[in-house]
């Protein structure tokens, strides 16, 4: 197992939820900040997450949620990533989420946690203070 590509995210899309349009304007926020990244798509396992994170070598996983379920989802991502042998992947998540869950998903292992209005340069920010805390490739 290499160590990870340090620009190079993975954004993903557990669950049901089929509203994508804030996932890929992340992914493309990132891309033109010179990020690698890498899409899932959307309706993913967090185990399919996982998997690709690890098979595609990412040094951050980014999730995106509207459907309600990122109290489940998310932290639910974070396990797979230590069932898959990837503890270290830090993970950050957004969407339409509640100011009550985010200590919750905190401390569930979730990085960082954005909502609808977060300044892309604090996003931004946020995935390369992630992706530099994993050692370069």
């Amino acid at each position: 197992m290499g160590t990870a590509q340090r620009n190079r995210v993975l954004i993903g899309k557990p669950g049901l939820d089929g509203h994508d349009r804030g996932a890929k304007f992340i992914a493309q926020a990132l891309r033109d900040a010179g990020f690698e990244v890498v899409y899932t798509g959307i309706r993913r396992s967090p185990e399919e997450i996982a998997a690709a994170a690890v098979q595609e070598d990412v040094a951050a996983v980014g999730l995106s949620s509207l459907s309600g379920a990122h109290m489940r989802l998310f932290p639910a991502v974070v396990e797979a990533l230590k069932k898959a042998g990837a503890p270290d992947i830090p993970v950050l998540g957004g969407g339409v989420i509640p100011e009550e869950d985010i200590v919750a998903l905190k401390e569930a292992g979730i990085v960082e946690i954005f909502t609808p209005g977060t300044p892309i340069d604090t996003i931004i920010s946020a995935y390369r203070a992630a992706c530099e805390k994993q050692p370069p490739g």
